[in-house]
């Protein structure tokens, strides 16, 4: 799994000064595409941006440039990997940002965050971080909102083309993930403790195109996986080769759903890749199970360590994983780190989310479907894709079906 490109770290090929020259190869690609009518000229790109934002132009194109700076994105909660995802998005040239948050500052915040220092201490975190944020990238228009994100109503994240939720309990990430899916509206879930971290993307329903060389074989429209499938293609001519664009579209589940899921039937009937299956995946559904029960984190409490270990083992049994891949020296490790802040971890996963919504974003590439996991101690980031199982008709003849439900609202 790579990490996040390198042009989000700076904002352009010129360091950022936007009276840098304007690439030949850039300008050229960019009237090229506004004279062939693929760019609305009331939202065009100016010079100056496209010296600003050069290389990743290069990486990414105009069109997608264009997509992200008319984009209203909402960020809850102003922690370490909020700081990161918030630093990568500015940085590429969002439209518009909204942090959210309600809380203030204290010492346990200085640790990892940059955003913000010891003067910061009892105010509030959005607030705190916005000067720093503005000065990353004035173009990007920044809004603070420093109410309770629990008394939000749904038509609250309907001005937002993505919402991105950090570092909440899951039946908060739950209410924000039926809200938008009301409002059509796409969502991230994502959080760290420690060394131990996750993404969750729930788009609803996702399309978005892979440009590949035209082969000789006609591409099918058809369904590639039981949440991708293949809905349209076209082709263009570039370089004196025929390009194929293809359209693909991934159906997605709600948070609520994915969290009681089981694995891939592929993973389930493989003994090899349920050993591989990271017991992190176990510990993220105790540790929320656990704070659903007691409307708090564990502590080093006796009664706190043998439920969560109840609760854990419990979790993988539902999971059907071999009992060998829960080990004690893991459980102890997940529960020393719960709730404290790596800068390497958060550096990561915030660069990874940033990434992917940029892509989303931008209708390119293949967003994570699902969930990811990452696991610092051995730098490892699966991706498990996590939907309800639902018996067809006559279960004495087929077995279960795994599906999305995009077009289903929880409320």
């Amino acid at each position: 799994m790579n990490s996040v490109n390198q042009p989000m770290t700076e904002p352009s090929a010129t360091n950022g000064d936007a009276s840098a020259p304007v690439t030949h190869q850039t300008q050229f690609q960019y009237q090229s595409q506004l004279q062939s009518g693929n760019l609305d000229k009331t939202q065009s790109i100016s010079a100056d941006e496209i010296a600003l934002y050069d290389r990743q132009i290069r990486l990414w194109g105009v069109k997608a440039q264009e997509r992200l700076r008319t984009a209203n994105v909402l960020l809850i909660t102003m922690r370490a990997l909020a700081n990161e995802i918030a630093k990568n998005l500015v940085l590429a040239g969002i439209g518009s940002l909204t942090v959210q948050d309600s809380q203030v500052v204290v010492d346990d915040d200085l640790g990892a965050q940059f955003f913000i220092s010891e003067q910061d201490i009892g105010k509030n975190r959005a607030e705190s971080a916005a000067p720093q944020i503005r000065r990353l990238n004035p173009r990007v228009s920044l809004r603070i909102d420093t109410e309770d994100i629990a008394m939000k109503q749904p038509e609250y994240y309907a001005p937002y083309d993505m919402i991105i939720a950090t570092d909440l309990d899951l039946a908060t990430l739950s209410t924000i993930n039926a809200s938008c899916r009301l409002c059509n509206r796409p969502f991230y879930a994502s959080g760290t403790h420690g060394f131990y971290g996750y993404i969750f993307a729930d788009l609803i329903s996702h399309d978005y195109v892979i440009e590949r060389e035209k082969s000789n074989r006609p591409t099918a429209l058809t369904a590639e996986t039981l949440t991708r499938s293949i809905v349209a293609t076209s082709t263009k001519k570039r370089n004196g080769k025929v390009i194929e664009m293809v359209t693909k579209r991934e159906i997605y589940s709600p948070m609520v759903l994915a969290n009681t899921s089981p694995l891939p039937t592929d993973q389930l009937n493989s003994r090899r890749r349920k050993l591989q299956v990271s017991p992190l995946l176990t510990c993220m559904r105790a540790l929320w199970e656990f704070h659903s029960i007691s409307s708090a984190m564990p502590t080093h409490r006796h009664a706190d360590l043998e439920l969560f270990t109840t609760l854990a083992t419990e979790k993988h049994k539902e999971l059907q994983l071999p009992s060998e891949t829960l080990r004690s020296d893991f459980l102890r490790s997940f529960l020393q780190n719960i709730g404290s802040e790596l800068a390497p971890v958060t550096a990561f996963l915030g660069g990874q989310l940033a990434q992917d919504v940029i892509n989303v974003l931008g209708q390119r590439e293949q967003p994570i479907q699902n969930f990811l996991l990452f696991n610092g101690e051995e730098s490892k980031g699966p991706v498990y894709a996590l939907h309800p199982v639902f018996p067809p008709l006559d279960s004495t003849l087929h077995p279960p079906i795994a599906a999305p439900v995009a077009g289903i609202l929880i409320a």
